[in-house]
């Protein structure tokens, strides 16, 4: 049986026009996405980067610094996202169980909320793929996985 892992030799290689159409809509995908998400979290009275940073602090209580390094800022951007958030009551400060000398922020039950909300009112997650059967949503979700490695 062949192998199907490109070797650095095929990796030279110039993209074929199905790879490239792939890309472009991959790129379209995202930015409709992105387009959709500002616009709920608009909807919630967040900004982008505060409905992105409460939806990581759904999944965990992390510090300031990890939460700098997900979202690609500065922790004293993150700063300032958490002290509006917390202003709100979506999410508070806490010490870390494993290191008392180091603050955590977490999501409050109401922050949960407010995500879980935000997460629902995504228009990108009914309509393009409302319109896919279930077996469609699984072949997409398991080929996706696959690319993320």
């Amino acid at each position: 049986m062949a192998s199907t892992t490109p070797t650095p030799q095929d990796m030279t290689k110039r993209p074929d026009p199905l790879t490239i159409e792939v890309v472009e809509l991959i790129g379209e995908v995202v930015a409709r996405f992105h387009e959709d998400y500002e616009s709920a979290a608009a909807d919630h009275a967040l900004t982008g980067a505060q409905a992105r940073l409460l939806s990581l602090l759904c999944l965990e209580p992390l510090p300031m610094r990890r939460l700098a390094r997900q979202l690609k800022c500065e922790p004293s951007n993150v700063t300032g996202i958490v002290d509006r958030l917390e202003a709100r009551g979506l999410v508070e400060r806490r010490p870390d169980p494993a290191d008392r000398r180091v603050k955590v922020a977490a999501a409050t039950a109401e922050g949960r909320r407010v995500a879980r909300s935000l997460r629902e009112s995504l228009r990108f997650a009914g309509e393009p793929l409302a319109g896919l059967s279930e077996a469609e949503r699984v072949a997409l979700r398991d080929t996706l996985r696959r690319m993320m490695g």
